[in-house]
């Protein structure tokens, strides 16, 4: 004869209202929900937590992101924006806006966690550290300082920090910085500074490995070239493993688990104007970087965002010596798996640049 063993089960609503005490080791389960609670003998139900298997309540951290790609800040003169633009990588299409930054800023850097985007640095704000969550749609809120005031520096992520690389300091005359600075995302606290690039530079790009943050091009010219790399796992100075195939500033990173990517960008010599070139570099090996593809147009000091299969582009300036800027809205998708050209495949909420690029 089987054997039939059962638990309690109710709705949701009368296990609260009830609000038993389970004994040790007995479950809960809510019928409406489909969620367990496990007993200890003691505690009340309201009380308990809802039982999680370790490998579901600790979701591995990935750089590249599965579901949605993140906008935030950045300005089109004389406008600065606090919008928050989500869009999404199953499909192409455009953006929407689903919340505000804590302040209007540009030139700001962005870091990820499991759970949370974070934004940091940026003009007329300068040393703020804030995040808002992936699993809804809200404000962002502040949560920390970074330990300067810094704009145009590079964002980097490991799982369990987010960093800060180069920028200028924001708040005087415009100092160009070397610092490398880490915040937890454990916790809501400041950042600290834990090593150097190797030169000091701003309009910066980052990149996240694995096990390595890298920081490429920037300015002053002619230093734009350099691709710094740094440890996760030891706070430690970065060292110059490479170059970028031209003098570029202003140049917007995305990160394959394999490659680093550069994308647009602005070149000093020969052209003085904006660049359409998409470079990547391995992360295996140290080494220069190769041209793979172009953007859909010329542009720099756009946002970058990277999924797991595609890079992506979104918002920037062009520009050349003899027409004014023009900022535009466009997100630009180009794949990780083949060399190839970007496709136009969706808008912004408003044609920007200088925002901060995250993803989920």
């Amino acid at each position: 004869m089987a054997i039939t063993i059962q638990h309690k089960r109710d709705t949701a609503a009368n296990w609260t209202s009830n609000n038993p005490t389970l004994a040790a080791g007995e479950f809960g389960f809510e019928t409406d929900t489909g969620k367990l609670k496990l007993g200890d003998g003691s505690t009340a139900w309201s009380s308990l937590d809802y039982f999680e298997p370790a490998a579901a309540a600790a979701a591995p951290y990935t750089f590249q992101g599965s579901t949605s790609g993140y906008t935030t800040g950045g300005s089109n003169p004389p406008a600065r924006y606090d919008i928050i633009d989500k869009f999404p990588f199953s499909s192409d299409t455009n953006a929407t806006d689903v919340g505000d930054s804590t302040a209007a800023r540009n030139s700001l850097a962005g870091q990820t966690s499991s759970s949370h985007s974070y934004n940091s640095g940026g003009y007329l704000v300068y040393n703020t550290i804030e995040k808002f969550p992936f699993s809804t749609d809200t404000n962002a809120t502040d949560v920390g300082d970074l330990i300067t005031c810094v704009a145009d520096a590079a964002g980097q992520s490991s799982g369990t920090s987010g960093y800060s690389s180069g920028g200028y300091n924001s708040t005087c005359s415009p100092t160009d910085l070397n610092i490398i600075q880490k915040f937890p995302v454990s916790s809501d606290s400041a950042s600290t500074d834990v090593a150097d690039l190797t030169v000091a530079r701003f309009a910066v790009a980052g990149h996240s490995s694995d096990s390595n943050g890298y920081t490429s091009g920037g300015f002053p010219y002619p230093i734009n070239r350099t691709i710094d790399k740094f440890p996760f796992s030891s706070d430690a100075n970065a060292t110059d493993v490479g170059d970028g195939t031209v003098c570029h500033t202003g140049r917007v990173g995305q990160s394959s688990d394999t490659h680093g990517y550069q994308s647009g960008g602005y070149q000093f010599v020969p052209y003085a104007d904006t660049r359409n070139v998409i470079d990547k570099f391995s992360f295996s090996s140290d080494g220069n970087s190769t041209s793979v593809g172009v953007l859909s147009v010329p542009g720099q000091r756009g946002a970058g965002q990277s999924s797991t299969d595609n890079g992506y582009t979104s918002g920037a300036i062009q520009y050349t010596p003899v027409v004014s800027p023009t900022y535009v809205n466009r997100i630009d998708k180009f794949p990780f798996s083949s060399d190839g050209n970007a496709t136009d495949v969706g808008d912004l909420t408003c044609p920007r640049a200088m925002g901060a690029g995250t993803q989920v």
